[in-house]
């Protein structure tokens, strides 16, 4: 693969060009329809009005929002004008929200008015209520002190202290054309232009830095690997905040002049309806959506002949439900994907051409101008095919590091530009990779990654909690559900619905266990260090579960 070496702006501006009639943007439910040539400009609109609202060249512009269109336009527009786009989890609560405005420095933070269980404008008054008393764009938060800009969008008037989306699209006329293509010709490939949020088990989340060369080109080489082009149609029920949306969705289409047919949130019913109704080509979700489609008791009256390939990632894709995916959906050349957000984040991928049983049962083959290799977890050398070991990986791929954490980037980074997963994993002597496991301790819970560390930290704020260790127990369902062993206070009662309902107020829903388990003490080693492993074995045996193998993939 040829590598471009362009900003996402000026690649975008060029589809514009070469295909600007063709359909790029299509929201069946609100009846909006963006052809290329009207998206880009409706981009420049909004990237104009982010300077006139005084965005700088390397800004932090954070967003919380569902898969709107306003959140594709404001992706484009800090990509034009030189700022760095901050993703937001849809499902975070106060907790969450706070930390990640600090760690990233945010400056201008756009949101809606919220999403299921969320209210997000109450959320950010409880953090900032200087803004109900503030002027727009003049706030001065004594928590948040960074954050200066707040930008609503919705149909209804902004609340107390914040801009309107509308006013930015209205500004656009204060700057320049000549302004506008300076500040976009001012930008490079290799600056950094989004940070998305990930963690580890040694503490909380870290901002991934991506560029437009890593993304831009990762979403080129996915989307050659469907055999994408302009005539191709992709639903996205998946979401944007996750790099499954920005990366395997957006700029595998993009690049390749594809429509986007994006759903603002799943719904089964909705991913049935879009596909027939738009006559999608592709589809992409985690496999709890596609068993939930096809789950549906209406699905077979509706028309999915249209579907031809997509991608199933996100945790670990079983066998039926791809083999569904193919003969029921019509998907005969559904694609899998590894990697992990620090890597941009495809690291594999099947081809449509391989055969059934790889596509099954693998997650295919190193993409194009990347190198990847298992080594020995402790040594760091490599070791022979079909031995297993940990995958690591080098290329144009990964991240630039993690924000301002130089130390956590040179843990997972050698001097080399390797970057080590944590995976576990082998390859086949045909140069198929298949996942076998985790180094690190993760939970991957229906294509959400979730870092026993950060609940853990959070229990430990409950008054009657005196130690807490949290473990992936397997689902049928999930592929993984969470389940904490807390030991409490002396002479202190509580109830597991007492800690889930402590989890569910502060954090987000997907990250409240299912399981609470009381314990005295917990398994350790010699030196004192608990074993987890020891842990999740004991879940299994007192919730009767089947132990399964669960892969992570983008």
């Amino acid at each position: 693969m040829e590598m471009i070496n362009k900003t996402i702006g000026a690649f975008l501006e060029e589809i514009a060009q070469k295909y600007p009639d063709n359909e790029a943007v299509v929201y069946p439910i609100e009846g909006i329809r963006l052809t290329y040539k009207e998206f880009n400009e409706m981009c420049n609109q909004a990237a104009r009005g982010l300077m006139a609202l005084g965005v700088r060249k390397g800004e932090h512009v954070a967003i919380w929002a569902t898969n709107k269109l306003e959140w594709l336009l404001l992706l484009f527009a800090t990509v034009k004008i030189g700022a760095v786009l901050v993703t937001v989890n849809t499902n975070y609560k106060g907790f969450e929200l706070e930390y990640l405005l600090k760690q990233s420095d945010t400056e201008t933070f756009f949101l809606m008015d919220g999403f299921k269980d969320v209210d997000y404008v109450k959320t950010l008054y409880r953090l900032v209520p200087e803004l109900r008393e503030s002027e727009p764009g003049m706030l001065r938060s004594e928590r948040l002190k960074r954050l200066k800009r707040v930008v609503y969008i919705g149909t209804e008037p902004a609340p107390k202290g914040m801009f309107h989306w509308n006013d930015l699209m209205n500004w656009a006329s204060q700057v320049s054309e000549e302004e506008f293509r300076a500040r976009a010709a001012s930008t490079d490939p290799h600056e950094v232009v989004n940070i998305q949020y990930t963690s580890g088990t040694t503490g909380f989340p870290k901002g991934v830095q991506l560029t437009h060369y890593n993304i831009l080109n990762n979403g080129k080489a996915i989307g050659d690997c469907m055999d994408f082009t302009h005539e191709d149609r992709l639903c996205i029920p998946v979401p944007f905040f996750h790099c499954f949306g920005i990366v395997l969705a957006i700029m595998a289409s993009i690049t390749h002049g594809t429509t986007m047919v994006p759903l603002e949130y799943f719904r089964p019913k909705w991913v049935l309806e879009a596909v027939s109704q738009e006559r999608c080509t592709a589809l992409h979700g985690v496999p709890t959506m596609f068993i939930a489609v096809l789950s549906q008791p209406d699905f077979d009256q509706y028309d999915l002949s249209s579907l031809r390939t997509g991608i199933m990632a996100g945790s670990n894709c079983p066998a039926e439900v791809m083999r569904a995916a193919m003969t029921r959906m019509g998907m005969r050349e559904i694609t899998s994907v590894y990697g992990q957000t620090e890597s941009s984040p495809g690291i594999t991928q099947s081809r449509t051409t391989d055969p059934v049983e790889m596509r099954l049962t693998t997650v295919g083959r190193v993409l194009p101008g990347i190198e990847a290799k298992v080594v020995d977890p402790v040594t760091r050398q490599e070791v022979p095919r079909g031995v297993q070991g940990e995958i690591c990986t080098r290329g144009y791929h990964v991240m630039k590091g993690y924000y301002n954490m130089p130390e956590a980037t040179a843990q997972v980074i050698d001097e080399d530009g390797w970057l080590y997963t944590g995976d576990l994993g082998i390859q086949t002597e045909e140069g198929y990779f298949k996942i076998t496991g985790r180094a690190k301790d993760m939970i991957i819970r229906g294509g959400e990654n979730i870092y026993p560390r950060e609940i853990e930290e959070f229990l430990y704020t409950h008054p009657a909690v005196s130690d807490v260790q949290v473990v992936g127990v397997p689902d049928q369902t999930y592929g993984e559900e969470i389940m904490a062993f807390i030991c409490l206070k002396d002479v202190v009662t509580c109830t597991a619905e007492e800690i889930q309902e402590y989890v569910r107020e502060n954090m987000a829903r997907h990250k409240v266990p299912k399981y609470v388990h009381f314990v005295t003490e917990y398994p350790t080693t010699a030196s004192g260090k608990v074993q987890k492993y020891k842990l999740r074995e004991m879940g299994i045996k007192l919730l009767n579960l089947q132990e399964e193998t669960c892969i992570e993939t983008a």
